[in-house]
Formats: C-alpha cells, structure tokens, sequence
C-alpha cells in the first residue's frame, strides 16, 4: 500500500486541509478508483472503506491484484471539520452554501474541441486517447474555493480509471444506487452483489455529481462524433447508497466490503482465484428504473410524522406512505405515493415542517425532468 497526501488549502486559505489516499497494486490490470464520505458525516462508507483497506492489503500481499486500487477513506476533510450547534454538517460547503457532490467539472465540452483529428477506428485506442485529455482538462481546472480544490483532487484521482464508486448513505433507506442509463448491464451486477432494492438511472441527473463527472463524458463524446469513431461507456461509475444514516455495523461494513471487491473481481481488477467462483450472482432484489421515475414525497405541513409503510416494501399507486399529525389542531394528512414502485428511502426525524422530503418511491415509468436529485 502506498499512501499520498494531497493539500487543498491555496496558501492564503484560513484554514489547512489534507486529503489522504491509498494505493493497491498497480499492475497492467483494470484500475478502480474508491471513495467514502464525500457528504462529510455519512459513516457509514467510511466503515466499509475500513474494510476494504484490510483486505487490499491482504490481496495485494496475496499477489492478488491484477490492476491497481485507489481507495480514499475520507473524501471530505472540509466537511469533517464543520459542526453546526454541535452536530457533524458535512453536506453543504458552510463557506458558500454548495453541495459537496455538485458542481465537479465536466470536460466533455472541452474533450469535443480537443479530440477532432486524433480519434481512430480502434475503440481501445479511442479510451486511452480520451482518458489522456480528461486528465489533462481536469488538471488546467483553477479552483477558485477550498472546496474547488477538494473536488479537482477527488476528480484528478478518478477521471482516469475503468471503476469509479462513490460511497454515501441516506437519512433512512434501503441500500440503493444511481448510476447513468448505458451503464445498465453492468452495474446491475453490482446492485444484486450488494442487494440493492433500487437500481436508478439516468442520462444526465442534473448538477454534476461525481459520479457522472467521471461516466458521462463517454457517452456524450459518443453521440457527439458519432459511430464513425467507436467510444464506449468506458469508465463503469455508481453512486452507491448505502442505507441509512444509521446503519453503521462491522457485519454490514464487511458484507458491503465483499460485494464491492467481487464485482472488481469479475472486471479483472481482483485476480479470480481471490474468490471462489466469482462469476455466481446472488438473484436480484430489483431491477433498474429511471431516476425520472422518482416520486419524492413532501410534507404538505409540519407535524408528526408516521410512517405506514416499511421501507423497501413495494407500493401501488394511491397507496398511503405515511400520515402526518399536525399536533396543535390534530388535523391528520396521509401522504400516498402516486406511482407503483419500491418505497425506497424515508426521514428519520419524525417532526418535519413543510416541504421536507418525507421519502421517495421509486417506479418504473418516467414522468419527470430536469435537476433529478435532492438538494
């Protein structure tokens, strides 16, 4: 294992921040990039990545890895470091009010300018020559925040490898993954690894995640020159939720561990003989839907909060979620779900005003647009 730290405070910056991460392996193999708790105080990512330190360090031991692993235990030194009436606030930037996993740069514009004139008819060839000027866009981006620096570091780490997964949990919710549309078949392997009860996709969720920060640019560069010039879906990249905020155990942590380094296993990063019969999938616990297919529920009005259904159960439409008891006049609301699907996610405070997002449903038809995730 060789560990790097890399600064991301600007020499005039109020405060000092290092990012750590650690690599495994690094032969000619397929690389993955890792990484838990880019939203600061999401634990349990971290805990899985604890696991997955150990047993790198085991395969790489092993002579095991066949390509090289990135892992970043802690993606959020800024973010750790925030406290709000003493409560851990890792979501937003306090210093500008942004979402940590928003506004990564996209470089497929600039790809579109650079690329004319070098790409040929060799798919592979194509995915080495892409990944070059990624890299190189990635590293002319001038940050202009601490958190701009956070984000150029994670994505200069990432932009380049065959495997990207982001590790974050929910308020309260089953295990459930986003990822982008031509990515389907792929990651559906995953999601039955990890026994996901929701699969979302999309071809563009709005904001730039990391996640599609490091997938999208393929597809797009595809549509762009056209099939004259073969570009494939080349970098497999997820979001990975993994449950709730509270769903923090060693038996969880080492469960999420073993699913994620099979499925690197069955993509060549993990020599096979590290699992006995690597290709066996557990049956899947779902299938994929549309990210445009998710109901959000919002509190008509503050109250009290009672949910009627249990996570991951599955709903039909008119179904009642929850009932909301406003505790003054005893006025009592029930919030239904207007599509069939998967209750997948819920709050765990059970006092919420209005607007609040209360839970989410996801089903299998499209019916809506635009910015596709929570805030």
């Amino acid at each position: 294992m060789r560990v790097q730290t890399h600064p991301i405070s600007a020499p005039h910056s109020s405060a000092h921040y290092d990012l750590t991460s650690l690599h495994f392996g690094g032969g000619a193999g397929p690389r993955a990039y890792l990484h838990a708790a880019l939203h600061a105080d999401e634990v349990p990512g971290m805990l899985v990545a604890q696991v997955l330190r150990r047993e790198l360090q085991r395969l790489e031991h092993a002579g095991l890895l066949r390509g090289e692993v990135i892992l970043v235990p802690a993606a959020n030194p800024i973010g750790r470091a925030q406290a709000v009436h003493g409560a851990p606030f890792g979501r937003f930037d306090l210093a500008t009010g942004i979402n940590f996993n928003r506004g990564f740069r996209h470089v497929a514009d600039q790809l579109k300018q650079s690329l004319p004139g070098l790409l040929v008819d060799d798919a592979a060839a194509n995915t080495r020559i892409i990944r070059r000027h990624a890299e190189a866009a990635v590293a002319a981006w001038q940050p202009r925040s601490d958190a701009e620096a956070l984000k150029k570091t994670l994505l200069g780490l990432a932009i380049g490898a065959d495997i990207v997964l982001d590790l974050h949990c929910d308020n309260q919710a089953v295990l459930h993954m986003y990822t982008g549309t031509p990515l389907a078949p792929a990651m559906q392997a995953l999601a039955d690894l990890l026994g996901a009860q929701a699969l979302l996709l999309a071809l563009e969720a709005g904001d730039e995640p990391f996640d599609e920060a490091c997938s999208r640019l393929w597809w797009e560069l595809a549509d762009h020159f056209g099939p004259q010039w073969p570009i494939l879906p080349a970098c497999l990249a997820a979001t990975i939720e993994l449950r709730g905020e509270r769903d923090v155990s060693h038996a969880l942590a080492q469960q999420d561990a073993d699913a994620i380094l099979r499925f690197l296993t069955l993509h060549g990063v993990i020599d096979s003989k590290a699992f006995p019969d690597p290709a066996a999938l557990p049956a899947a616990r779902c299938a994929a839907t549309p990210l445009e297919g998710v109901e959000p529920l919002l509190a008509p009005h503050a109250g009290i909060l009672v949910y009627r259904r249990e996570l991951g159960e599955p709903v039909a439409a008119g179904d009642v979620i929850a009932e909301l008891i406003d505790p003054v006049s005893g006025q009592t609301t029930e919030l239904c779900s207007s599509v069939s699907g998967v209750f997948f996610a819920g709050s765990a405070f059970r006092h919420v005003l209005r607007g609040m997002n209360v839970g989410k449903v996801a089903g299998a038809t499209a019916f809506r647009a635009g910015k596709l995730l929570s805030l």
